[in-house]
């Protein structure tokens, strides 16, 4: 009875009556980290993390592999959607100045961005072709800017004095690992944006004009969820290299 209360009160959560179609894009984000998240693991399934047979297992899992491309390309074009979203959900922030009303929610979410950032660099070196490698070794080098000891750290990062095996290795294991901190760190957001409650474009405060969550914000983040999912699999099908 205490877990339907609790899931009652999550659905009957006062939302402000105004709130426009930029406010979906939050829901929009989790649905695309599910999805990536899922989809990361079936690749990883199949991925090998061995610096002399990492892009064939990529070849692997585009030629042999039963829906292996399709899993690849919504984890690629995913991954930049996530993007877009995120941009514009963090730009209806500064827009509305949400920042004012909820400061921890908003220290969340820039971590949230920083590790999606990092999440998303790890994976572009995976592949392991000619311009993994130079991403490697051109954006981990930037690390020797550091005063002091940026060589050190640099080669710590490497593992040795060059990108090598044990570079590989460990970008893949926080590109593994990074993605469910980021979950974590969005259930904070959560948590913190449900202590005060949603911002609106009036940037009205009143609790007299609220309505529950569900079910009109539940069935328009259903429409949203809708909407991107179409828009991902057009790309996925008919331009799967667009981005």
């Amino acid at each position: 009875m205490k877990k339907i209360r609790e899931l009652e009160g999550l659905l009957s959560l006062p939302s402000p009556i105004n709130i426009s179609v930029w406010w979906n894009l939050g829901s929009m984000l989790g649905l695309m980290l599910g999805l990536q998240i899922m989809t990361g693991i079936l690749l990883s399934l199949h991925y090998t993390a061995d610096m002399w047979n990492t892009f064939n297992s990529i070849m692997h899992i585009m030629r042999d592999v039963p829906g292996g491309w399709f899993l690849r390309t919504l984890h690629a074009n995913g991954a930049s959607m996530f993007f877009m979203v995120m941009y514009l959900h963090m730009g209806r922030g500064i827009y509305y100045q949400s920042f004012l009303l909820n400061h921890r929610t908003w220290l969340v979410g820039v971590s949230i961005f920083l590790m999606s950032m990092a999440t998303a660099f790890l994976g572009y070196v995976l592949p392991w072709g000619q311009m993994s490698y130079w991403g490697a070794t051109v954006i981990t080098n930037l690390f020797s800017a550091v005063p002091y000891f940026g060589e050190t750290l640099v080669s710590w990062i490497w593992g040795g004095f060059s990108v090598n095996q044990a570079t590989l290795n460990r970008f893949y294991t926080f590109h593994f690992l990074l993605p469910f901190l980021v979950g974590g760190m969005s259930l904070l957001h959560l948590m913190y944006l449900h202590d005060k409650g949603s911002s609106n474009p009036l940037g009205n405060l009143s609790h007299t004009s609220k309505i529950p969550f569900h079910p009109y914000f539940t069935w328009k983040d259903m429409v949203g969820f809708v909407n991107m999912l179409l828009l991902i699999l057009l790309v996925v099908f008919f331009y799967p290299n667009l981005f």
